[in-house]
Parts: C-alpha cells; sequence; structure tokens
C-alpha cells in the first residue's frame, strides 16, 4: 500500500467535499440567481458539475492507485492526478493575481487545498 496515495486520496476526497459544499452555497446559488443570461449561466453550472465529478474520481483513483502497488502504468495515472491538480491551482492562482485584489492569495483561496493533493501525488509517484 502506498500510504502517499492514500493520503493524497484523503485529502481529494476532503477537496471535493469542500468543492460541493461550499461551492453550492457561494458559488452555485448566486450564479443561478444573478442576473446573466440562460445559456452562460447554464453552461457555467455544468463546469462546477464537472470539477465536482472530477475531483470526486481523482480522490477515488488515487485511493485505487494506493492498492496496486506494481501495476502497469500506475506511475503515469499518478502523475497525471498530479499534474492537472497542479493545472486547477495555477488556474486559480493565475486569475486571483489578475484581480488586482489587495492580499491576492487569500482570495479564491482554492489553490490552498489543491496544491496539497498534488504534492501528495508526486511524492507517491516518485
Amino acid at each position: 500500500m502506498n500510504g502517499w496515495f492514500l493520503a493524497g486520496g484523503i485529502t481529494a476526497v476532503g477537496v471535493a467535499a469542500v468543492h460541493i459544499a461550499a461551492g453550492r452555497r457561494d458559488v452555485v446559488l448566486p450564479l443561478l440567481s444573478c442576473g446573466l443570461a440562460d445559456e452562460p449561466k447554464r453552461v457555467l453550472h455544468a463546469v462546477w458539475h464537472m470539477v465536482s465529478i472530477d475531483l470526486v474520481l481523482s480522490g477515488l483513483a488515487l485511493f485505487c492507485l494506493s492498492l496496486a502497488d506494481g501495476t502497469p502504468g500506475r506511475g503515469l495515472v499518478a502523475w497525471f492526478v498530479a499534474a492537472h491538480f497542479v493545472a486547477y491551482a495555477a488556474a486559480f492562482l493565475a486569475v486571483t493575481l489578475s484581480a488586482g485584489w489587495p492580499r491576492p492569495l487569500l482570495r479564491l483561496p482554492q489553490w490552498i487545498l489543491l496544491l496539497p493533493v498534488a504534492a501528495l501525488t508526486a511524492a507517491g509517484a516518485a
């Protein structure tokens, strides 16, 4: 059993839970009640659901990787999961830093949740 992948999986499922609970309250409900046109509103809502599914599946993939010692392709899957969590974190950082907000690293703090999953997964893959 790979403890790094197990820790990454637990963290990823925790991130998914925070995303689903807090994101619904802080992002989805205001989005659905705003004056934005219906089509972009529904597309953004669908994207939020896609990310929710991706976060849950990534956590499950890491749990499976923690049990799959010696399985061919295990390292490639782990590096893919790590890379996409780095990409998610980078997207939040880029948007936050480009907005010109004061104390930008504390605005849109999702990157703080995403980078540990990437780090734990990369440690397991290394």
